[in-house]
Parts: structure tokens; C-alpha cells; sequence
């Protein structure tokens, strides 16, 4: 792990480690890695696609903080949005299917998302 120190979060996104997979490897020969990409800072390797959705938007001008964000998610994407969303300076409206999990609602709103539940019909 590095010891480098970052003024933000989203400074860690996709750089996660590779590690080796020794026990897993039929044939020495060949190499085996495993990209960790739960070490992402939201925990997924959606984390990448919700920096880059938001980065894209902003450097082309369509967004700037203070705008609302609205997605429809039915999970990593969207607690990687109200992640970035926090950081960035943007308020996150995330649309999902009211049967999805609590821990997944939990998560997005500790980002400060506000969530609109939809019924499955």
C-alpha cells in the first residue's frame, strides 16, 4: 500500500491493488492476478464509472456544484454517485426499486442521497 496522502477521496478511486494468486494457479508458468477492486473507496469497481460519469460532465460544462444529479440505480452505481456527489459538491437524487436492500438505502444516504423508492411494477 502507498503512503502517499490525498486531499480527497475520490483521489483513490481505481487505484487498487493487484495481488498474486498462488494456490489458484494450475500452471506456474503462468500468472495470476487479482485487481481488489473492493478497496475501491465505495467499496466497487463502480467507483470508476461514477467518477468518470461526473468528471466527463463537469470538464464538458453540462454539470457544476450546486446542480442536482438524478440516476435510477439498483445499488454500487449508485452509492458511488452519492459519494462522488458529496465530495463534489452536488446534491444526488437516486431512483431505485423499493424491494432493494436496507444496507444498500443505508449506504446512499450516509452520502447525504436523497432516495425516491419505485415500486417493482
Amino acid at each position: 500500500m502507498s503512503n502517499q496522502h490525498y486531499k480527497t477521496i475520490d483521489q483513490c478511486v481505481g487505484d487498487t491493488p493487484l495481488v498474486r494468486l498462488q494456490r489458484l494457479n494450475p500452471n506456474p508458468s503462468n500468472t495470476i492476478l487479482a485487481k481488489l477492486e473492493g478497496n475501491n473507496p465505495a467499496g466497487s469497481v463502480k467507483d470508476r464509472a461514477a467518477l468518470n460519469m461526473i468528471t466527463e460532465a463537469e470538464q464538458r460544462g453540462e454539470i457544476s456544484p450546486g446542480d442536482t444529479l438524478i440516476e435510477a440505480t439498483s445499488g454500487n452505481t449508485g452509492i458511488a454517485l452519492a459519494m462522488i456527489a458529496a465530495i463534489r459538491g452536488y446534491k444526488m437524487v437516486l431512483v431505485m426499486q423499493e424491494n432493494l436492500s436496507q444496507e444498500r438505502r443505508d449506504a446512499m444516504t450516509a452520502y447525504g442521497a436523497e432516495l425516491i423508492l419505485v415500486s417493482e411494477e
